[in-house]
């Protein structure tokens, strides 16, 4: 299967600045600097904090771009095709401040309990940043993304944006959570053994909500329609990926049980990488997973040698698992220490 570089072309999005996109621009770079100043008022390494949190965000975004498409931000302010810092660092300041203000006012709260109203606030705030941003004409939708809306819209926006900001939110905080643990190096409780059950239905939760919002920019086909669980969703794909899960985290608890966090963390994702990623291209190749016209557009051209297959994939992957590893981590060592 040929592919052709399309970055010229359906990718490509206006990025000269208009009036009202300077003044969103100078608005997120001015608040945002004005606000981690406030932050480190009364929170020490707000720097690293702020670096953690955008590490979670920058992988979500380039994992969705294909799903929308930001223009007019100024020549400088794009990292790769229509990722923009400067939406990373917006994104990444209010995730921040959330999480600080709350942890800070309510910190004898269970961790679940400030993360319920973490997620809350951030999801309710959302909605208004995200018309202004669309209004703006800064913000717009992939086609695919536009025809899976159900709901309709508000102002321009799919209503489908009060379930995509939660799985985006959920998965960049744990994100940030688990890595602030390597941080701070609280004393936790090694790791016994793995609680299968609880382990499964942690990582059921994260790929289902992943799978569904990512939906519109891939197809599985040739599954039985007994298996499918929500459009072109198969419970057969889903579980693949929780078997993947589910191998690197025996491998890791049987060999590196008493490593360090951090380093438990990169061996987890070497591991599941390297598993994931040849069935990856193995059912792009039969032609089981076929990327949509959005995704495509996405991709450089570049190709891995002999396989054919796009290089994008040997990079979503990682970023992928990155965000399920420590959705699931996070929240096992929640429950192990009682936080």
């Amino acid at each position: 299967m040929a592919l052709t570089p399309l970055l010229l072309t359906a990718c490509a999005v206006d990025r000269s600045l208009t009036g009202a996109s300077f003044s969103f621009v100078a608005a997120v770079i001015l608040l945002g600097l004005a606000a981690l100043a406030w932050l480190a008022r009364f929170r020490d390494r707000i720097p690293s904090r702020l670096g953690l949190m955008a590490v979670g965000v920058l992988i979500f975004e380039l994992f969705t771009a294909p799903m929308w498409h930001n223009a007019h931000l100024g020549r400088w302010a794009y990292l790769y095709q229509d990722v923009s810092w400067v939406l990373t660092f917006g994104w990444s300041v209010f995730f921040l401040l959330v999480v600080e203000i709350i942890d800070q006012l309510r910190p004898r709260w269970r961790a679940w309990r400030r993360f319920t109203v973490q997620l809350l606030l951030i999801t309710l705030l959302t909605l208004p940043l995200e018309i202004l941003v669309v209004h703006l004409g800064i913000r717009s939708y992939a086609p695919e993304v536009l025809d899976a809306v159900v709901g309709g819209f508000v102002a321009g926006v799919p209503l489908q944006l009060l379930f995509y900001v939660p799985v985006f939110t959920s998965l960049v905080l744990c994100f940030y959570k688990y890595w602030c643990l390597v941080l701070e190096d609280p004393l936790l409780l090694p790791m016994r053994r793995i609680h299968w059950g609880r382990g499964l239905g942690l990582t059921l939760v994260a790929v289902l909500l992943f799978e569904v919002m990512v939906e519109p920019m891939v197809d599985n086909r040739g599954f039985p329609a007994w298996s499918m669980l929500y459009r072109d969703i198969s419970v057969l794909m889903s579980g693949l990926w929780i078997l993947v899960i589910a191998i690197t985290a025996a491998v890791v608890s049987s060999s590196f049980a008493h490593r360090p966090i951090a380093q438990r963390f990169v061996l987890a994702l070497m591991v599941a990488t390297s598993i994931a990623l040849p069935i990856e291209y193995t059912l792009w190749s039969l032609g089981i997973r076929v990327y949509g016209a959005s995704a495509v557009a996405n991709f450089s051209g570049f190709t891995i040698p002999l396989l054919g297959a796009p290089i994008e994939i040997a990079f979503a992957i990682p970023c992928y698992l990155a965000l399920i590893i420590c959705f699931v981590r996070y929240w096992d060592i929640v429950i192990d220490n009682h936080l």
